[in-house]
Order: structure tokens, then sequence, then C-alpha cells
């Protein structure tokens, strides 16, 4: 069911990297975890920038090749915590757990293709 266009993906990006972000001082968040966090931030906001949809800026990543990316960071990012081996029942196994949750089901619901379609049209 993909329903959300390009536009709206894009928005929830810069909620994404917003998220990321702040996350260390609003969970507490320090070492590894707060670095990760940081971390992806920045990586998550320079893709966004860089991809071609409505929100990009410099428009260089096609936006099926972004949410590829998505996909392989939404199952990292739920493995992560056993990968980094942090503690069971912590915040940070959740918030990473609940962050990758979160961008698979962002990423199943997106129309990836509908870019293309504007691009094309032009």
């Amino acid at each position: 069911m993909r329903v959300l266009s390009p536009t709206v993906h894009g928005i929830l990006d810069y909620v994404v990297v917003i998220i990321f972000a702040l996350a260390p001082s609003l969970l507490g968040l320090s070492g590894l975890p707060g670095a990760i966090s940081y971390l992806l931030a920045v990586v998550h906001l320079l893709l966004t920038l860089a991809t071609a949809f409505p929100l990009g800026a410099v428009k260089l990543v096609p936006l099926p090749l972004h949410g590829a990316i998505e996909l392989i960071v939404s199952i990292v990012l739920v493995a992560l915590p056993w990968i980094v081996r942090f503690t069971q029942g912590s915040i940070a196994r959740d918030f990473y757990v609940g962050a990758g949750a979160l961008i698979f089901v962002t990423w199943l619901m997106t129309d990836y293709r509908a870019a293309q379609h504007v691009t094309t049209r032009r």
C-alpha cells in the first residue's frame, strides 16, 4: 500500500533527522548510542538533501535508490542493539528498534516511483 507521496516522505525524512539529532539529549543516549544517533542525523540529512524529490536540494540520488538505502538502514537499526550489545530493556535498544521499525513502515508506504513520473512529465 504505497500511499505516501515523495513530498510527504521528504517531510518525514526531515522529521527523522530532527529525531536522531535530539534523541541523545531527550532520551539520555550517551557514548556509542548517542554518537550513532548524531551520525544517523547527519547521514540522513545529507541523503535527503541529495535525493531527487520535491524536498531534495541537490537531486543527485534517485528516489528508488533512496528507498533501497532506507530499507537497508531500517533492517540494520532493528538489529543494531544486538550487534553492538546494548543492554536488554535499555532506552537505546528500544529507540533503535523502534526507529528501524518506523523507517521500515515508511518504506512500505512510500510510492518511490511517483518522483520518476513527475520528472519524466517535465
